[in-house]
């Protein structure tokens, strides 16, 4: 983990922010001037590899081993009988492929759930159905051995001894590509239903309980462009560093299929519910402390443009903006440890479709841009290949997904050691 107090890192950013006159320092690099940090494809075809979601741990505590998920085909929704291969790269032995487990409940934005258990060194956890439900898997990686609970599960505490989760059942009938296939809503009619909204899940016990309801939520604070026919339902979950609260985002959609959100936290007993971000217009976030959060937002309903913007954890937040032109307003967020600098990304732009995994120092506002990856016109949609960049504990290396040659979506390795200080 990087210490903040390090006198030799702290030199390192003077000198270099000092002489920022460089292409890699530059607000946003050009193509064909930027000198871009080492970068490998750790994963190859015949079949396609990635990871998902931005805010989970890709990285064993050691930085050694990588998550991946494999698949045989690209371009289509997946069905219930979908499997995918669960596994891991080997980056201290010629990026070795190891197969570990399989999956048939998963989606292209966010795999299942694919992520190191927080507190184990050698346990991994997943999402998978079985007997006519959704549940999860913990395996040891290293003994081989694993257990089930009776649950699937989204984000998971520091500790590694509860999850939190919403229902993907729910989330598939209102927003295909984050739920999972195969057992229909039983709430399909109901636009606040009292059963459904955000679990509890202990993983040592498998006890699961539904803490914070969507009927609850449809009657808490001012829904903004409130009318009687939207759908509720909560999608995006993400414990805060300390464990003690969570965040999601509190979403509805109009019989047109538009939708609003709002961003919510509260305890893990679904207490003190708190409405951070209330505008109706909020999106990516991530925790810069236990008690601000980063996210990607409007100013106002009215503002023309999204910004990056930090916010206290409290109701109805003041918006403070972040990186202002520079870093970019609609990627995925994430602070390396220390919380010096910002790690981001962006859609694809322009003609040639390229998205661009980036740096942001916090304090000297430069941009340091990781490389530029084109994804084709065909990866849109529902199957698009978001970068969704993820930081080693470390912090000498990011993860991507990416479309790669002929190969389909792989894993991307790329080397920030150099950026960021470390030796």
């Amino acid at each position: 983990m990087i210490n903040p107090e390090s006198v030799s890192r702290r030199q390192f950013l003077s000198s270099m922010i000092a002489t920022a006159g460089s292409a890699a320092l530059a607000g946003l690099a050009c193509a064909d001037k930027a000198e871009f940090p080492p970068t490998r494809v750790i994963t190859k075809g015949p079949r396609h590899h990635w990871f998902g979601y931005y805010d989970k741990l890709q990285f064993d505590p050691s930085s050694r081993y990588v998550l991946g998920m494999e698949v045989a085909f690209e371009h289509r929704s997946p069905k219930e009988d979908d499997v995918i291969k669960i596994g891991m790269v080997d980056l201290q032995d010629q990026d070795r492929w190891i197969e570990l487990g399989e999956s048939s409940a998963w989606n292209w934005q966010q795999g299942c759930m694919l992520q190191w258990l927080p507190g184990s060194k050698t346990k991994v956890i997943w999402n998978d159905r079985e007997q006519g439900q959704f549940v999860s898997r913990i395996l040891d990686v290293k003994t081989g051995e694993g257990r089930t609970v009776a649950s699937p599960v989204y984000s998971v505490s520091p500790d590694g001894k509860t999850a939190i989760t919403p229902d993907f059942s729910r989330v598939q009938d209102v927003r295909p590509g984050y739920g999972y296939p195969g057992f229909p809503d039983p709430h399909f009619k109901d636009l606040a239903p009292q059963d459904s909204g955000i679990f509890k899940v202990d993983l040592e016990t498998g006890k699961r309980e539904l803490i914070l309801t969507l009927e609850e939520i449809s009657r808490t604070g001012t829904i903004p462009n409130q009318q009687q026919d939207i759908k509720h339902y909560f999608n995006h979950l993400l414990f805060s560093p300390d464990g003690s609260r969570f965040i999601t985002l509190h979403r509805w959609q109009y019989p047109n299929g538009k939708r609003l959100s709002r961003m919510v936290t509260a305890n893990l007993d679904g207490s003190d519910v708190r409405v951070v971000v209330d505008n109706g217009f909020v999106s990516h976030f991530i925790w810069r402390d236990p008690q601000h959060i980063l996210t990607q937002s409007k100013a106002t309903p009215d503002s023309p443009s999204w910004g990056d913007f930090l916010v206290k954890d409290v109701s109805q937040g003041k918006l403070q903006q972040v990186g202002k032109g520079v870093l970019d307003n609609g990627g995925h967020l994430t602070y390396l440890p220390g919380n010096e600098w910002i790690l981001n990304d962006t859609y694809p732009k322009g003609k040639s479709r390229i998205q661009t995994p980036h740096l942001y120092h916090v304090t000297s506002g430069k941009r340091i841009d990781l490389g530029h990856f084109h994804s084709p016109a065909i990866y849109t949609g529902e199957w698009r290949v978001d970068t969704h960049p993820r930081f080693s504990p470390d912090a000498k290396y990011v993860c991507i997904d990416s479309p790669h040659k002929n190969e389909g979506r792989q894993l991307h390795l790329i080397d920030i050691s150099k950026i960021v200080g470390q030796s």
